[in-house]
């Protein structure tokens, strides 16, 4: 049977977090921390420690590439083992775009597989739902993973790989 799974990356496959970028709630005066490196089992991990001071309170982990066509899929799937808290995966279908399509997923802590619907994710711009429609593109050349759930708070996110489906 043909293997319909594009893969969007693969941490054991890739052994770099060359074009994986942190941005922190430091861009607007907040003060929490975030990183990205390769552990023991050649997985991204995204850790760190977010903080409300300063009216901070996000980490956001963004990987962007050459646009990827996803008429053909309807998921994206990653695997994970994080910490038990919510998180938001984002895409765009643009990186000029201002807003992002968000679904917000809860973690466990074992590996485990984020099902996420493309057409369920709704249009985000800092927090705050756009009045438009939710993702309907042929295209995605971001995602992302930001962590932010208004209260102070150590994370940890091992990433294996994500893919469509």
């Amino acid at each position: 049977m043909k293997d319909t799974n594009k893969t969007i990356f693969k941490f054991s496959d890739n052994q770099t977090t060359l074009n994986w970028k942190v941005i922190n709630d430091t861009v607007m005066g907040g003060v929490s921390f975030g990183g990205i490196k390769i552990n023991a089992n050649n997985n991204g991990e995204f850790y760190g420690n977010v903080s409300i001071e300063n009216n901070g309170g996000f980490s956001l982990l963004r990987y962007r590439f050459n646009k990827k066509n996803v008429s053909n899929y309807t998921k994206i799937i990653l695997r994970i083992r994080a910490d038990g808290k919510k998180y938001q995966f984002r895409i765009k279908d643009n990186i000029s775009n201002n807003y992002s399509f968000v679904k917000i997923f809860s973690s466990g802590f074992n590996w485990e597989l984020i099902k996420i619907t493309l057409s369920e994710m709704e249009p985000v711009f800092r927090g705050r739902k756009l009045e438009m429609p939710n993702f309907s593109s042929e295209v995605i050349e971001e995602i992302a993973i930001l962590i932010g759930n208004k209260k102070n708070e150590s994370f940890k996110l091992e990433i294996d790989k994500i893919y469509l489906q």
